[in-house]
């Protein structure tokens, strides 16, 4: 009865936002089973304290194109829980960036943080800029005047931004740049930096490492091993990249890359060369998938989805609500059971009501994808220490905390009466560590 409640207060002052009603509602009707165990949590209501966002930031950015005209887009930061450690989560520049979404991926990010085991809270933020046909230097002009508000609100130890979609090592370093020069002081504020100036190894391609990471351990609950598997992949930004060059290592095959235009199916795999191409298409600006299967001469399906492709495991690695009621049917018909949500909530809510009541196991993006975030934290770390690890360290410490990921989201689901539904897990073990440390700081 709480839990609807607050579900219902949640839409009525935000009619609106359908993204975050949507997060609210999948965390919420999860943890029940906790909420009866845990009576402390009702009457200091936790709920109705977890679901509101600590602070949300909303700016203008003004700056001014190569032909000398200004240009205004609006910027956000959604500070959403910082009960475990300050505010951590990526900024999106992205032409979809709304209030609605900024909410929706700090909630869910708060979780996923707890997750990792690090002392990080959620945020998100980013603007509705679009790069596409924009110079460098356009870039550059807007990143500058993004930070020239960001910066009155971030810290190393208050609030740290990392990228997204649409903020890459680029951005990251144009942002960086200003929020230095308007400090007058380098430190830790940003992560994704550069190699040489206090960056991490591995960082570009944690989100993907890590998705794989989980994968593995959720195929080796079946006993089964991800070498051999075929795999089909939405996307080709940094995500599926990483997702290719891990399953590539392990002895997997990727057969599918999809964007706006379609997806392409290579038989023979993503692997080698046609893996790094993905960065390349990435870099041009296209945002054509139709490019890679020009140049290796693949099958391309303009318009559609790659989820009516046979395989053993599929990733959607896009964006959110990309996999549909219609393409879950087709996955299940293709005697697929093993789906990974590698980009944020990139399932619809009735796509994996059906996965799961047909027999599959679905692996939250809260979890799947917390690696991006947790090599985050280990880049934060290695610049509160002023030193650096090499690739093996990082990729390592990565490995385990997946692992400890996993284990902590099957656990979670047994001890509540929900074993092998690592969606319930996995929000029942990242709520649990945030209430708690509500609970302990106080009504603040």
């Amino acid at each position: 009865m709480v839990i609807e409640q607050v579900i219902e207060k949640v839409k009525n002052r935000d009619p609106d936002q359908k993204e975050f009603h949507q997060a609210v509602w999948e965390v919420l009707e999860s943890i029940e089973p906790v909420l009866k165990k845990n009576p402390q949590y009702m009457k200091a209501k936790i709920l109705e304290r977890i679901v509101e966002p600590e602070r949300q930031i909303m700016f203008r950015v003004p700056w001014t194109d190569d032909k000398g005209e200004v240009q205004v887009n609006r910027g956000f930061r959604v500070q959403f829980n910082s009960a475990i450690g300050p505010y951590k989560g990526g900024l999106r520049f992205h032409p979809s960036v709304n209030l609605s979404t900024m909410k929706f991926l700090g909630f869910e990010q708060t979780f996923k943080n707890s997750l990792t085991g690090l002392p990080m809270g959620g945020g998100k933020g980013g603007s509705d800029f679009n790069a596409t046909g924009k110079s460098e230097s356009e870039v550059m002009r807007f990143c500058q005047s993004f930070m020239m508000e960001l910066y009155r609100h971030i810290g190393p130890d208050t609030d740290v931004p990392a990228g997204d979609i649409g903020v890459g090592g680029r951005e990251i370093g144009y942002l960086f740049g200003m929020y230095k020069k308007l400090q007058n002081e380098f430190t830790g504020v940003l992560t994704g930096k550069g190699r040489n100036w206090g960056g991490s190894l591995i960082r570009p391609e944690a989100t993907g490492f890590g998705v794989v990471y989980y994968t593995q351990e959720m195929l080796r609950t079946d006993n089964l091993d991800i070498k051999g598997k075929t795999i089909a992949i939405s996307g080709f930004g940094n995500v599926a990249w990483g997702v290719a060059k891990k399953c590539e290592m392990l002895g997997a095959k990727v057969v599918t890359l999809s964007g706006p235009d379609g997806y392409i199916y290579d038989e023979n795999g993503v692997t080698g060369a046609k893996v790094d191409y993905m960065l390349q298409i990435r870099a041009s600006g296209n945002d054509c998938i139709k490019d890679y299967a020009d140049k290796y001469d693949v099958p391309f399906f303009p318009g559609e989805r790659p989820w009516s492709v046979k395989c053993d495991i599929a990733i959607p690695c896009a964006i959110q609500n990309e996999l549909g009621l219609d393409d879950a049917k087709k996955i299940i018909d293709n005697g697929c059971k093993y789906v990974t949500e590698a980009a944020n909530m990139p399932c619809t809510a009735e796509a994996v009501e059906y996965l799961l009541k047909n027999g599959a196991m679905v692996a939250p993006a809260k979890a799947a994808n917390a690696g991006g975030v947790a090599t985050s934290g280990l880049e934060m770390s290695q610049n509160s220490m002023r030193l650096s690890w090499n690739a093996e360290e990082v990729d390592t410490r990565l490995h385990q905390i997946m692992v400890n990921i996993y284990k902590n989201c099957y656990d979670s689901a047994e001890k509540y009466g929900h074993k092998g539904n690592l969606i319930v897990g996995a929000n029942i073990a990242g709520f649990v560590k945030v209430a708690d440390a509500m609970l302990e700081q106080g009504i603040v």
